[in-house]
C-alpha cells in the first residue's frame, strides 16, 4: 500500500519536542487507532488475492484514521488556543501589576511631599510677620530708652519663639551676607562699586531668604558689589 497508517498518525510528544503544545489522546481514541492499524496490517498479506478484495477494508481504515486525525487536530488547535489565551491573561495581569506599583509609588511620594511641604503656604504668610518683628527689634535697639526696654525684650522673645517653631518644621534662613551672589538663592536689587571685596559679593541684605527642606520659600534680596570704574576709584581715594 502506498499510504501507511503511520504517515497519517499525529505526532506524539517525543516527536514534537514541545511539551507545552502536546495533546494526549483519550484511551478510546488510542484503541481505535490501534485497531485500525492492526486491520490495515492484517489486510496487507491478502493483496495477492486481488485488488477488489483489498479496496473495501483499506478505504474504511483510511477513513477511520482520517477522522481520528482530524479530531486530534481539532483538540490540538483547541489546546493551542487555550495556551494563547492564558498567555494573554498573564500579560494583562503583569500590566495591571505594573500599573498598581506605579500608583502605589506615586501615592507614597505625594504623601511624603504633603508631609514635608503641606505647611508651606502658612510659613510664607508668617515670614512677613518675622520681618516686621526683626525690624522692630533693630529699630528699638537703636533708639529705645530705658522705659521701653522691657517691651523690646518681649518682642525679641516672641521673635525667637517664632523662629524656633519654624526651625522645627525644617525652615532655614539662606546665608547671604558676605557670600558670593548665587542666583539660585539670591535676588540682586542693586549694585554698589567696591574695590575691597570681589565682584558680586553680597554687601547688604535687604530681605532675608528662607528654605523649607530643599525647596525655596523666597530668595534673599540683596545688594552686591561690582568693580569700580577708574573715576569712582579716584574719587574714593580722594575721599580717604
Amino acid at each position: 500500500m502506498s499510504d501507511s497508517p503511520d504517515e497519517k498518525m499525529p505526532k506524539t510528544e517525543s516527536q514534537t519536542g514541545n511539551q507545552d503544545l502536546t495533546i494526549s489522546a483519550s484511551d478510546e481514541m488510542e484503541a481505535a487507532l490501534r485497531e485500525a492499524t492492526e486491520a490495515v496490517e492484517a489486510s496487507e498479506p491478502e493483496e495477492s488475492c486481488g485488488a477488489a478484495e483489498v479496496d473495501a477494508p483499506s478505504s474504511t481504515d483510511k477513513m477511520t484514521i482520517e477522522l481520528l486525525s482530524k479530531e486530534l487536530e481539532n483538540l490540538k488547535n483547541l489546546h493551542e488556543e487555550k495556551i494563547e489565551g492564558e498567555g494573554e491573561q498573564k500579560d494583562q495581569h503583569l500590566r495591571l501589576q505594573a500599573e498598581f506599583d506605579n500608583f502605589r509609588r506615586r501615592s507614597l511620594k505625594e504623601k511624603q511631599e504633603s508631609f514635608k511641604f503641606g505647611h508651606e503656604n502658612l510659613v510664607k504668610d508668617l515670614l512677613s510677620t518675622v520681618d516686621n518683628l526683626e525690624r522692630a527689634v533693630e529699630h528699638g535697639a537703636q533708639s529705645a530708652g530705658e522705659e521701653v526696654r522691657g517691651i523690646l525684650d518681649g518682642v525679641e522673645l516672641v521673635l525667637r519663639e517664632i523662629l524656633g517653631a519654624l526651625a522645627k518644621h525644617a525652615v532655614t534662613e539662606i546665608a547671604a551676607d558676605g557670600q558670593i551672589f548665587d542666583p539660585a538663592f539670591h535676588e540682586a536689587l542693586g549694585q554698589i562699586p567696591n574695590g575691597e571685596v570681589p565682584a558680586n559679593t553680597v554687601l547688604q541684605v535687604l530681605q532675608k531668604g528662607y528654605l523649607i527642606h530643599d525647596r525655596m520659600l523666597r530668595p534673599a534680596r540683596v545688594i552686591v558689589a561690582r568693580e569700580p570704574t577708574a573715576e569712582e576709584a579716584g574719587q574714593a581715594e580722594a575721599n580717604e
